[in-house]
């Protein structure tokens, strides 16, 4: 069955010892399409991870997407290949463990205009593939109280955190109580951050695909050569 949402991610390199930490973290290995063991570690990762687990390990570049009717996969797989061409890799300094609210993510070191600029682009260049949101989705995401702006994004572009209110994120946790973020903090910090990458590249886009089962996994990447 063809997915039934696509999006396109930043997804970590195949083999590095924090992407592979962090799928095991997640329960879900987004690049093999399988799940994977929780690190044994003294926390119920389970239930902390429970809400990024099906995206996997990922930063989003163009939010999740269905996709519409007058388009095709391979279409969409055309259009990826050929702005990956034109656009070229990004280099930041690193990646640090971040609270954002109520979880944890990774963030970026350093300036992030470059990596703001390629999202930008992308959202904006495969717009056309995006069905338009139903107006459940719609108030669904008004609910968390939008500013103008994000409004107007979720308008236009079927999300509110693009363009100018975008915020590059690897996501970690759940929504969490603020008493048990310090303890995850901690553990991560002892466990992940010393594996991060210094500095931290992104060399390609990943077309991702949620399958039937809720969960996202790798269709493709598409290497930025331009």
């Amino acid at each position: 069955m063809p997915p039934t949402r696509y999006a396109i991610y930043y997804a970590p390199p195949k083999g590095a010892r924090w992407a592979q930490f962090g799928a095991s973290w997640l329960g879900w290995d987004m690049l093999g399409g399988v799940e994977a063991a929780h690190p044994d570690l003294p926390l119920d990762i389970s239930a902390i991870t429970e809400t990024p687990r099906k995206y996997g390990l990922h930063g989003t570049i163009k939010p999740p997407f269905k996709l519409a009717a007058e388009q095709t996969e391979a279409e969409l797989r055309r259009a990826c290949e050929a702005l990956a061409g034109r656009l070229g890799p990004i280099r930041l300094d690193g990646l640090h463990l971040a609270r954002l609210g109520a979880f944890l993510a990774l963030r970026p070191d350093g300036a992030e205009e470059a990596i703001r600029a390629l999202a930008a682009t992308v959202v904006r260049t495969l717009d056309p593939f995006r069905a338009p949101a139903d107006p459940a989705e719609l108030e669904r995401r008004r609910a968390a109280n939008l500013t103008t702006e994000q409004e107007a994004n979720l308008v236009t572009w079927g999300y509110p955190y693009v363009m100018d209110a975008f915020r590059f994120h690897i996501t970690l946790t759940s929504r969490l109580p603020k008493r048990d973020l310090a303890e995850i903090e901690a553990i991560l910090g002892t466990h992940l951050v010393p594996l991060l990458p210094r500095p931290f590249h992104i060399t390609d886009l990943a077309l991702v695909g949620e399958a039937a089962d809720g969960r996202f996994h790798l269709l493709h990447r598409y290497t930025l050569s331009g």
